[in-house]
C-alpha cells in the first residue's frame, strides 16, 4: 500500500486503510500538496514527494487530478544541469473562490477572495454601532454585486461564506456609545443559521482577530514561525502563532491581547484596549468636535488628526510595549507583528514607538523580541474570514478553528 502523509508523521499503511478509508487518505494527501504548493509558492512533483513521504507516481497521480480540476496550473519549466527539466506548479488563482464577511464594532465589509488570497470585490458600509438586521440586509444586498464580478463558470466555484467577528461582540457597548441593552440581540445568536437564510453558501465562524492572524500567517510575508500578532481596530485583539501554527487555545480564545492588564503611568491598572484602540482616537476627535465615524466611512484623512495622531500613538504604543514584553515572558516569540486598520505610515510610525518603548522597559532574563510591521494591512480580518471556506475544503491547518452550518 502507498505509504501516505497524514500530518501526524504516521504511516498511513499501519492503519491498514480500505474501503472509505482509503478514500479519506486520497482526500488528505491532496489537501497536504495543496497546501505545501500555498505554503512555498511553487513546488515541483519530485519536491512534493520528497516533503510528503509519497512515491513519485502517487505524487503524479494526485498532481494530476488536482490540475483536472484546476485548482493548480504549471508554471515554467525549470532545468537543471542534466535530464528532463522539472514543472513547478503553482495554485490557479481562479481554481476557487470564497465570500469573507468582517463584523466589527464599526463597520461591515464583505470580500471576494481567489484562491491565492487576492480580494477581487469589496463592500462595505460603517455604522455608529452593528445592528443584526442592518448586517443581514447588508449582506443580501452585497453577495450578488459580487456573485456578479465572476463568470458564471467561475462563480460556481465559490466554495463557501467564512464570517469573522469580535468575541462577544455585545460587551464593552459602552466603549463605543450604543444605547443600554441594544446589542444584547448578538449574545445568543447563532451567527450561521442568520446568515444561512440569506445564502446558499456553507458558513465558516472564526473570531475576528484570529481571523487576521491566520491572514498574516497564511497568506502574509512576516517569515517568522513563532510571533505574537496584534491587530488595532476599534479595539485591539491578536492571536499567537507558535511553530507555524495558528494556536487558538483550550477555549478558542488565545491571543485575547486586549485583556492584558498595562500599568497606568498615574498608577493601577488598564487593560490594553484602554491604550492602543482606535475608539481612543475617536473620542479625540470628538472631543475637538469632529466626526468620529468619517474616520470608518473614509471621509477624513488621517493627516488631518495632526497633534492627535501623535498622542495617540504615543499611548498605543505604551501600551504595546508592555503587552509585548509581558507575552514574551510567558513564550520566548522570535517577534511581535502589529497590523491594524490604519494607512502604512501609521502603522510604520506605532512599529517605531512601541519599538523605542520597549527600551525603556526592563527585560533582564528575557530572550529579546523582532518587532515587525503586520504585511497583509487594513484587510487582514476580512481575507482571515474567507480563508475559512478554503481550509474547510481544500487545505490543512488543524489549529485554525471554525466551525459550519450544518
Amino acid at each position: 500500500m502507498e505509504r501516505g502523509f497524514d500530518g501526524n508523521g504516521m504511516d498511513a499503511a499501519e492503519g491498514r486503510m480500505r474501503g472509505s478509508n482509503q478514500s479519506g487518505l486520497r482526500a488528505h494527501n491532496k489537501r497536504a500538496v495543496l497546501s505545501l504548493i500555498r505554503r512555498n509558492g511553487r513546488l515541483a512533483k519530485a519536491e512534493i514527494a520528497r516533503r510528503t513521504g509519497l512515491s513519485p507516481q502517487t505524487a503524479s497521480v494526485i498532481m494530476r487530478a488536482l490540475e483536472a480540476e484546476e485548482l493548480v496550473l504549471r508554471d515554467q519549466p525549470q532545468r537543471g544541469r542534466v535530464g528532463q527539466p522539472s514543472i513547478p506548479m503553482r495554485l490557479n488563482p481562479d481554481g476557487a473562490f470564497a465570500l469573507g464577511l468582517k463584523i466589527g464594532r464599526r463597520s461591515v465589509d464583505l470580500v471576494l477572495m481567489d484562491f491565492t488570497g487576492r480580494i477581487r470585490g469589496h463592500e462595505r458600509i460603517a455604522y455608529p454601532f452593528p445592528r443584526l438586521q442592518q448586517v443581514i440586509d447588508f449582506v443580501a444586498e452585497a453577495e450578488p454585486k459580487l456573485r456578479g464580478l465572476l463568470p458564471a463558470r467561475l462563480g460556481r466555484r465559490i466554495t463557501g461564506l467564512g464570517v469573522a467577528l469580535p468575541y462577544e461582540l455585545w460587551s464593552w457597548a459602552d466603549e463605543i456609545g450604543a444605547p443600554m441593552g441594544i446589542m444584547d440581540e448578538w449574545r445568543d445568536l447563532d451567527v450561521r443559521s442568520a446568515l444561512a437564510a440569506v445564502t446558499d453558501l456553507t458558513v465558516n465562524v472564526a473570531n475576528d482577530a484570529t481571523a487576521a492572524c491566520a491572514a498574516e500567517n497564511v497568506f502574509g510575508s512576516t517569515q517568522s514561525a513563532d510571533f505574537v500578532y496584534f491587530f488595532v481596530g476599534a479595539f485591539i485583539g491578536g492571536g499567537i502563532v507558535m511553530n507555524g501554527d495558528l494556536v487558538s487555545g483550550r477555549l478558542g480564545n488565545a491571543g485575547a491581547v486586549g485583556s492584558m492588564p498595562i500599568p497606568r503611568e498615574e498608577g493601577g491598572y488598564a487593560q490594553l484596549i484602554n491604550f492602543a484602540s482606535l475608539h481612543l482616537l475617536e473620542k479625540m476627535y470628538e472631543a475637538e468636535g469632529g466626526d468620529a465615524l468619517a474616520l470608518w466611512r473614509g471621509k477624513v484623512s488621517w493627516e488631518s488628526f495632526g497633534p492627535l495622531l501623535e498622542r495617540w500613538l504615543d499611548r498605543a504604543a505604551y501600551g504595546l510595549a508592555h503587552a509585548i514584553v509581558s507575552a514574551s515572558s510567558i513564550y520566548d516569540f522570535e517577534s511581535a507583528v502589529i497590523d491594524g486598520r490604519f494607512p502604512a505610515n501609521v502603522r510604520s510610525q506605532l512599529v517605531e514607538r512601541t519599538a523605542a518603548a520597549i527600551e525603556k522597559i526592563n527585560r533582564q532574563g528575557l530572550a529579546p523580541v523582532t518587532l515587525r510591521a503586520g504585511t497583509i494591512g487594513t484587510d487582514a480580518r476580512e481575507i482571515g474570514s474567507a480563508s475559512l471556506p478554503f481550509f474547510a475544503h481544500y487545505l490543512l491547518d488543524h489549529q485554525v478553528l471554525f466551525t459550519e452550518a450544518d
